[in-house]
């Protein structure tokens, strides 16, 4: 949840409740065990076959209100659904990610080696935020007048168990343009899973981040737009999303850790615009050309000029027309020129 976003609803004068849960998130402490399923299956000649897959194990806490982690555990793998919705939402949301990392980048689980997924329910009281705490996710309820659970977007799920992938792979520092990458990435991986989830296509997916988790008295769609960053929202409370959508935007600031929340809208828009360009399931192509150049040496202090030149060379590997279309998406926003020389402008 961008610190920006929480600190304008602090200050808010019509959601006296909203703003009180804000200000308590805001000052609120933001806080390996390996498993497989066996498949069996017959063969072209008849034969039984068997073979051994990675498969989830996921641990589901509640807090019970307190900012106490783990909490009490209400749901392990292979137990029903339970009454409580939270606890489920979690859950699925889990191993709808663990399913497209293992399906889109033979990834098992988020440290490649099949780490177990933990998470946490009903974080807090009111607590309008979810987070991953470099172990498990925590989930807050939301405060009811702008925020609703948390565990209800798909896309917030991915992009928090995304910023674990990100740990074990180049841990992007949280500063800066690196810090924008981290969240950006994250964010990728989040509408990643959601397409995969929903089996649909690159032009068929909204590209939102965290649809749902307002409520019906605010004025917008999600937190993020990865296509239209900028777009999400505009409230008379909340104001308008400040999202940049190009390198003419870019904020400077000391705020949110040097942007990290506003300048993801950069590379936002170039993966979205190169995975609508290239066609099919974004998790494929697209996807894994962001995955190779995230996990093939990416030093933890990259610029956005690194990170292109990175993307580029390994669609380039994939084909000249994708090669093109990488270039084309990051000069669109304005991080390489637009002859496509791979020089940063910003």
């Amino acid at each position: 949840m961008p610190s920006y976003l929480l600190a304008k609803l602090a200050e808010s004068e019509r959601y006296t409740q909203a703003a009180e849960a804000a200000r308590q998130t805001l000052i609120a402490p933001a806080p390996a065990e390996h498993r497989a399923q066996l498949r069996l299956s017959i063969d072209e000649n008849g034969s039984l076959v068997a073979t051994v897959e990675a498969a989830p194990n996921r641990t589901i806490s509640d807090a019970h209100g307190t900012e106490t982690l783990p909490g009490t555990v209400v749901r392990t793998e292979d137990e029903p659904t339970v009454a409580d919705v939270a606890v489920n939402q979690a859950f699925d949301g889990l191993g709808a990610t663990f399913q497209m990392l293992l399906d889109a980048f033979q990834r098992n689980s988020i440290d490649g080696k099949g780490l177990s997924l933990d998470a946490t329910v009903h974080y807090g009281s009111g607590y309008d935020n979810a987070f991953w705490n470099g172990e498990r996710m925590v989930f807050g309820d939301g405060d009811g007048q702008v925020f609703q659970g948390f565990t209800g977007s798909t896309t917030v799920i991915g992009h928090e168990l995304g910023h674990g992938v990100i740990q074990h792979t180049a841990g992007l520092e949280y500063e800066g343009q690196p810090g924008a990458l981290n969240e950006s990435l994250a964010d990728v991986f989040g509408a990643l899973t959601e397409q995969h989830l929903l089996g649909q296509t690159a032009d068929q997916a909204t590209w939102l981040i965290g649809a749902g988790i307002f409520t019906p008295a605010v004025h917008g769609k999600a937190l993020r737009s990865m296509l239209h960053p900028g777009t999400a929202y505009d409230d008379p409370e909340l104001g308008k999303d400040p999202q940049p959508a190009d390198m003419s935007g870019y904020v400077q600031t000391t705020d949110d850790n040097g942007g990290v929340h506003l300048n993801s809208g950069i590379p936002n828009r170039a993966f979205a615009l190169f995975a609508v360009e290239l066609g099919g399931y974004a998790w494929e192509t697209a996807g894994s050309v962001w995955y190779r150049a995230l996990t093939g040496g990416l030093t933890a202090s990259a610029t956005f000029a690194q990170f292109a030149k990175a993307t580029i060379a390994e669609a380039d590997a994939v084909s000249p027309s994708t090669g093109d279309a990488a270039r084309t998406a990051w000069a669109s926003v304005g991080v390489i020129k637009a002859t496509g020389d791979e020089r940063a402008v910003g």
